[in-house]
């Protein structure tokens, strides 16, 4: 069942990130569009965000709220499995008691 789970948690990491790569700029379409000089090889002023095209803008909060995402999951899949294993060990425990009482 463990197993079952992280192979499922990998490739759903693995998928995301598969994802997020191919939402990448291959060097051909980083080319600027037609009318704009091309760039220099080092930039010469602060360019502010608000700025840039939006093809140059990372999109950071996506990226945040997937990586919160699955902290969270993996914390809660952490309990998940302290709590399973606790309850039967609390199982254990009272069948010991339940054997050990004297007759």
């Amino acid at each position: 069942m463990v197993r079952r789970f992280l192979r499922f948690v990998v490739t759903v990491a693995l998928v995301a990130t598969a994802l997020a790569c191919s939402n990448a700029q291959t060097p051909a379409a980083a080319q600027p569009p037609a009318g704009q000089k091309p760039p220099t090889e080092g930039q010469s002023e602060f360019v502010p965000v608000s700025e840039l095209p939006p093809a140059d803008q990372l999109p950071a909060a996506p990226l945040l709220v997937t990586a919160y995402a699955f902290v969270w999951v993996a914390v809660l899949f952490y309990v998940w499995t302290i709590w399973r294993r606790l309850n039967k060990v609390e199982q254990d425990m009272q069948a010991l008691a339940r054997r050990s009482q004297p007759r």
